[in-house]
């Protein structure tokens, strides 16, 4: 179980001047006031107040669905990744070397004319296999190699560290099979929703009829009335979350006794997993009804779900043709109007494929190590600041404190690189045939996971490539990590106000380190252990206080009718708010007792909650936010810039009074660490 910073992280300064600049990136401390509306009162719309002007200025680009600093900060991480692989294909390297693989891997997929040469031919091994399909034991076979190759099957196998002994590796089945974003895409009602589902129609049939198929319209229709029935099983994203309800291990014979319907020898062995003799259920009714589907659902039918799986999934690298099918359905999701550049997917593609490989050039070129210092200096700053609220928390019992302090000190944070690069010695890489490459850098990821089984879990592992803009706090290793792309202005900025940067990235770091003692992550102990380490009391005042975020977060309505989930965004509201109060207590600490001095008008306490509100200015077209408020766990950015009214600092800071909108009495400001 991953929590992540951002659903979309897609600030700005020159590759060097996050450090060699004398003065900050943004404004004079930091922030660029600039984008205020002054004319808006603090008290009724912060991130108005905040970021008005800003907002009102800013244009999405034709090639996004969003915009804001932190795609500016991912567009400057590309354009930086962009230079390192070019460089990479330009050279002469030894083959078999990092080198060669990087440049090969990209040039391959920019060269349009070998893929549109080659047309569909590179997948005929695949379809063929599909057309054999016979008896339901060769689907569940396809269904397994699908795991291979990344297909999004209706059941899908992860390998990780398991819950409940987080030193060994776990197996684990989760739903998917879905072409659309969520199952609420297929059951709810209103316009929005029935044009999505008119637009994955037209793109299945014309996907079908791009392979030459008969009867596209028809088939499309079919594989549509299937996948409304894997929908219809489906948890919801709120469920899916629920850490103790999706560990359900089962052995190898308990698996067809209890999910039957798909041949899981079958399955298991298409897979590469044929000797594996237990597996974690994570969605348990879901998986249940998915494989009674298989068994229960024409074979025909399933042969054409199969076929768009498998030509969804490697679209990318396919003929122009399919690609722009591809991004019609993409448009009508997002509101993206126009496709990103080619060299803007093909670093995408590259660093999806070789990520710790450009990770590598990426952090010698891009990362001081003064940045890392510093951020380590902020780190420990703000776990000493929840230490110390942890060991005075009111409401929860003495012996369950002393066990989330211990759980607090075992704490691991990641910053900026991995202390070991992963090794591609194995993987393939032959210039011309970007869909082989494709194919061969999914096989080679699985086999990578598979040979984890059965031995020692390595906890030094990262989840994400330096050059991502992102963060994520994983309970299983109790630790965060802070990829070196998002320790950059607005996030951090070591030439900014202390101030500024507490409110921004300490914030951010807050926010990772609560993610262990949110509604999910409290449930994990010291060791990464799934366990029940609270007194009864506690559980009950802990949901007390989270249930008050969860309907003051319900409250907000986004869009027209479609309001948030409080309870899906829970524990990112949870993060945010004590977070934000963490990072308070860290800067108020690193004062030692002074002053913070009044700059260019603003008071430090007011500085701290402006940089906090400057991370999160963006705006999403309409589609997108539709998409996000119906399956991501985090609000929507300009909610969670108004995470101040739960602090009464931001009252203090800003005189802020009753009758003000955002204004919530004392007894309502929520305050759970």
């Amino acid at each position: 179980m991953r929590r992540f910073l951002l659903a979309l992280v897609l600030a700005t300064a020159s590759p060097c001047a996050v450090i060699a600049a004398e003065t900050p990136a943004i404004g004079s401390f930091g922030f660029d006031t600039g984008g205020m509306d002054r004319s808006v009162k603090p008290g009724d719309d912060f991130n108005a107040f905040a970021s008005g002007v800003y907002l009102k200025n800013l244009q999405i680009p034709a090639d996004r669905a969003g915009a804001g600093p932190t795609y500016v900060l991912d567009d400057l991480s590309r354009e930086r990744t962009r230079a390192i692989i070019e460089a990479a294909a330009a050279q002469r390297a030894a083959p078999g070397s990092t080198a060669q693989k990087v440049g090969d891997y990209y040039a391959s997929f920019m060269d349009e004319a070998a893929i549109e040469a080659a047309g569909l031919t590179p997948l005929a091994p695949e379809l063929d296999a599909i057309a054999a399909i016979n008896d339901r034991r060769a689907l569940s076979t396809w269904l397994g190699r699908g795991q291979v190759s990344g297909l999004n099957a209706p059941l899908l196998l992860g390998i990780s560290a398991d819950d409940k002994n987080p030193d060994q590796v776990a197996v684990t089945s989760y739903q998917g099979g879905l072409g659309l974003p969520e199952r609420e895409y297929y059951t709810a009602t209103g316009e929005q929703f029935e044009q999505a589902r008119a637009a994955y129609r037209r793109y299945a049939a014309e996907m079908f009829r791009l392979a030459g198929l008969d009867r596209p319209e028809a088939r499309a229709d079919a594989v549509f009335a299937l996948e409304a029935k894997i929908a219809a099983v489906h948890w919801t994203p709120a469920q899916s979350r629920e850490a103790d309800k999706t560990y359900n291990p089962a052995t190898r014979a308990e698996l067809a006794k209890l999910y039957p319907g798909l041949d899981w020898d079958a399955f298991l062995a298409g897979a590469q997993l044929g000797s594996l003799d237990r597996v974690v259920i994570a969605q348990t009714s879901a998986i249940a009804g998915s494989a009674r589907l298989i068994e229960s659902e024409p074979l025909a039918v399933w042969q054409d779900y199969a076929r768009l799986r498998l030509l969804a999934g490697y679209a990318g690298v396919l003929p122009k043709a399919f690609v722009d099918t591809s991004f019609q359905l993409s448009r009508a999701l997002t509101g993206q109007q126009v496709l990103r550049d080619r060299w803007k997917r093909g670093v995408d593609q590259t660093t999806d494929a070789l990520g710790e490989a450009v990770g590598a050039l990426y952090v010698e070129r891009h990362f001081p190590p003064e940045a890392k210092a510093k951020t380590d200096a902020l780190v420990k700053n703000i776990i000493a600041a929840l230490d110390a609220r942890l060991a005075n928390l009111a409401w929860m019992a003495p012996e369950t404190r002393a066990v989330a302090r211990a759980k607090l000190a075992a704490f691991t944070p990641k910053i900026g690189y991995p202390d070991k690069w992963r090794d591609y010695a194995g993987l393939e890489v032959v210039k011309g045939d970007a869909l082989g490459n494709r194919r061969r850098a999914l096989a080679f990821e699985h086999a990578r996971q598979v040979a984890k089984l059965g031995k020692p879990v390595d906890r030094s592992e990262w989840l994400m490539a330096p050059m991502e803009v992102n963060a994520y706090a994983y309970p299983v290793w109790n630790e965060i990590v802070f990829p070196a792309a998002i320790l950059q202005p607005p996030f951090f900025d070591p030439k900014a106000d202390d101030a500024v940067n507490y409110g921004a990235i300490g914030a951010v770091i807050g926010h990772e380190i609560l993610h262990h003692f949110d509604d999910q992550g409290r449930k994990y102990d010291k060791t990464g252990r799934l366990a029940d380490w609270w007194t009864k009391g506690d559980v009950e005042r802990f949901e007390t206080l989270a249930k008050a975020l969860v309907d003051q977060y319900a409250a907000y309505e986004p869009l027209p009718g479609k309001r948030i989930d409080g309870q899906l965004t829970l524990g990112e509201n949870i993060a945010d708010v004590a977070g934000l109060q963490i990072a308070w207590d860290a800067w108020k600490r690193s004062l030692g007792g002074k002053p913070a001095p009044v700059i260019d008008g603003f008071t430090g306490e007011q500085r701290f909650f402006l940089g906090f509100a400057q991370v999160w200015r963006g705006k999403y077209r309409e589609p997108l936010q539709l998409q996000l408020l119906t399956s991501d766990p985090h609000s929507p950015n300009r909610f969670r810039a108004q995470t101040v009214r739960n602090l009464d600092a931001w009252y203090q800071a800003f005189g802020v009074k009753p009758g003000d909108k955002l204004y919530l009495p004392p007894d309502k400001r929520v305050k759970i660490w």
